[in-house]
């Protein structure tokens, strides 16, 4: 899986985790050039508190295009350490 925003791959792996239609993609295989932390928080009653990053690409700013869960509850440890994309991040095989 792929994912893309302005025609640059930000993060591509064969080893995704799709929770509720979300690919997870290990933090790992992230092009960290691409990312920066958001003080932006969430919380999913099952899942716990979401973290956010921002994408951002030359001068453009794709604002909390990614979330994670730093200490997902314990129905979601799967997705621990991994990253899921919206914000018209496309995510393709």
């Amino acid at each position: 899986m792929r994912a893309i925003w302005m025609d640059r791959i930000l993060a591509e792996s064969d080893d995704t985790v799709v929770v509720e239609g979300n690919h997870y993609f290990p933090e790992s295989s992230l092009k960290s050039e691409y990312f920066r932390k958001s003080d932006h928080r969430t919380v999913c009653p099952w899942k716990g508190t979401a973290s956010y990053l921002d994408v951002v690409i030359n001068d453009a700013v794709n604002r909390n295009a990614g979330w994670y869960y730093p200490s997902p509850h314990g129905a979601a440890a799967q997705i621990k350490g991994m990253v899921a994309f919206w914000h018209g991040v496309e995510v393709v095989p």
